[in-house]
């Protein structure tokens, strides 16, 4: 799932190629994964609309289009968007391919289909759930901590599940709530209820260390490949049975939830049967 700090990237490089661009034609090869939101024909009535901004909140791209249009995409658990040459090899798991003025084509793919791309006005995005109903952005000014604890108050779950609601904050995944457990040092699966203020201080400051820090990186190393996830650089995330990057013990990798989730035993002690 792309999540914060990896659209905080696509975006800031789109900005420079999308902006101003117009829409030739689109090609609609899986449609279902379209949410238009008006008595329009999707592909006619974006034909000639420009770019006009690019924003993003939490884990959607927000695509400001000329004549009251906006193209909102959440990309869910495989959704991503790719810029390219149209002579460049066409995935299969393409879902919809936009021709731009350009001479580029902006694609969006996603191998299982679970993502939406909302068309839609302005004034329909209190109708988008997945945007409506999130806390403040992870890229936007930290909480205090005492607005953290505020904010964790309603909260009974595990601590990561909690982190990946996006209610307290926004735009933060699977991957990088692993990563923020361990960099605090918390076992993924713990009550929100049963951490201690020094527990909940780590994860507070890790919040916000691990997605800046990530973003960083991404900066580095994405370049114009703005449709691979890069998560080799992460420290426990995905990485079953390799070293603990603090302890030198094993990552464990478990399926609970419906999700997996990656984490050092010692570095984060703590039991399904005891939360």
């Amino acid at each position: 799932m792309p999540e914060a700090p990896d659209l905080v990237v696509i975006r800031e490089y789109l900005l420079t190629r999308l902006i101003g661009g117009e829409f030739r034609g689109v090609t609609e090869r899986k449609p279902l994964v379209l949410r238009n939101m008006l008595d329009v024909d999707f592909a006619s009535d974006l034909v000639g609309r420009r770019v006009e901004s690019i924003e993003r909140y939490g884990k959607l791209l927000l695509f400001g289009l000329s004549g009251g249009r906006e193209l909102i995409v959440s990309p869910m658990l495989t959704g991503a968007l790719m810029w390219c040459e149209p002579a460049t090899r066409v995935m299969a798991s393409t879902i919809f391919i936009f021709d731009m003025k350009s001479g580029q084509q902006l694609r969006y793919i996603d191998q299982k289909k679970m993502g939406q791309v909302y068309y839609l006005s302005p004034d329909q995005r209190s109708e988008i759930v997945r945007l409506e109903n999130q806390g403040p952005d992870v890229f936007d000014e930290q909480l205090s901590f005492d607005e953290f604890l505020l904010g964790l108050k309603p909260f009974r779950g595990e601590v990561k599940g909690v982190i990946t609601r996006g209610q307290l904050v926004s735009g933060i995944g699977n991957a990088y709530a692993d990563e923020i457990l361990h960099d605090a040092m918390v076992y993924p699966f713990k009550k929100v209820t049963r951490l201690s203020d020094d527990e909940k201080a780590r994860v507070h400051k890790s919040i916000y260390s691990v997605t800046q820090s990530a973003v960083e990186v991404l900066r580095e190393r994405v370049g114009d490949q703005i449709h691979r996830k890069i998560r080799d650089f992460l420290s426990v995330h995905g990485k079953k049975n390799e070293k603990c990057p603090r302890c030198g013990g094993s990552v464990t990798v478990i399926t609970a939830n419906r999700r997996e989730t990656s984490y050092c035993r010692t570095c984060q002690p703590g039991s399904l049967f005891d939360r």
